[in-house]
């Protein structure tokens, strides 16, 4: 069965959402929304999308099954819980919220309303992930014993400048809500919660520019067992260096690397090499930076087949706020 989105927010992540939802067979784009009259004209033009006067507006609309929020970090929640009251299924882009009190809200109203709440995690997409957790729920990687997690970006002044509630603690969070949730998904995706957690950060390279840190570097423990650290940065010098995870693991030794969890970069294993791993799909690329992969159409794919009764959904609200939890321990450990 065909679903019909509305977007809100016509910032840099809208133009994948659109493409992704148009390219569907079973997807369609009925309408956009954002507090910016301008952006908002110039964008519903560019795709020939009706323009909703409001997000009531929107809401109102009887026809949309699906509304994805493409808006600033610090206005995810309010916007979902909107929606899901509303009764629509929701997309909402990365990070899912900015607090542990906000995520959970949302997920309470997901549970109320009885819609989806879906939160785009499209790391988890990545050949060499998808390889690795295969690994993992077969039991043939064993226990894990060390997990070594590394993030090198470069964020700029350009990056700061072109959007003003980039670099905000209201609206963007931090670091590792904006660049670096992703990493995290991932940890929990496959090694599970965490626990002991001990960490600093610093802003060491964006004085001026941001409310937060720009470095850090954490210890943690897995409930399930085995260590791990977390070193991230985006003070890395003109570009993107690396983004990476380590597995030290009783039947192997696995190293998933490129700059964006895109590449297999070492192996050590008892047998079980990965091999033939297909290729993936380049980064997000902004002109002067560069995100995380770009798997926007099979997380849209995901939501219209699970709609459909066809797949399960990949990463909802209760995955999504176990990321927060994480993040907000990390942040509590450096206070």
């Amino acid at each position: 069965m065909k679903k019909k989105f509305a977007i809100v927010g016509c910032g840099h992540i809208a133009h994948r959402h659109i493409k992704h939802i148009g390219n569907h067979q079973l997807g369609e784009v009925v309408g956009v929304y954002d507090t910016a009259p301008a952006q908002l004209k110039s964008f519903s033009k560019e795709y020939d999308l009706h323009p909703y006067a409001s997000m009531q507006d929107l809401l109102n609309d009887g026809d949309i099954d699906v509304v994805n929020i493409c808006t600033p970090n610090g206005t995810h929640a309010e916007l979902a819980i909107q929606s899901l009251n509303s009764g629509k299924n929701t997309v909402v882009e990365k990070p899912m919220a900015i607090s542990v009190d906000s995520a959970i809200q949302m997920q309470e109203a997901a549970a109320k309303s009885e819609k989806v709440l879906f939160v785009v995690k499209q790391n988890r997409y990545n050949p060499p992930v998808k390889a690795v957790k295969k690994l993992i729920e077969s039991g043939a990687l064993g226990k894990p014993l060390m997990v070594s997690v590394n993030c090198f970006w470069n964020r700029n002044a350009a990056y700061y400048e072109q959007s003003p509630w980039r670099g905000t603690l209201a609206l963007d969070g931090g670091a590792l809500y904006t660049q670096f949730s992703h990493f995290v998904d991932i940890l929990y995706y496959l090694f599970g919660e965490i626990e002991n957690v001990q960490g600093v950060t610093a802003n060491m390279a964006h004085q001026g520019m941001i409310e937060f840190e720009d470095s850090g570097s954490f210890t943690f423990q897995f409930k399930k067992g085995g260590v791990g650290n977390l070193a991230f940065t985006t003070a890395s010098y003109q570009q993107n260096m690396e983004g990476s995870i380590t597995i030290f693991a009783e039947n192997a030794t696995i190293k998933i690397g490129g700059k964006y969890l895109n590449t297999i970069d070492y192996q050590v294993t008892d047998g079980f090499d990965i091999a033939d791993i297909a290729v993936s799909s380049p980064a997000n690329n902004y002109g002067f930076y560069e995100g995380s992969m770009s798997n926007h159409d099979k997380v849209i794919d995901n939501v219209i087949e699970s709609l459909n009764g066809r797949q399960e959904v990949m990463t909802n609200g209760a995955e999504g706020l176990k990321v927060v939890e994480m993040i907000s321990q990390f942040y509590a450990s450096t206070k």
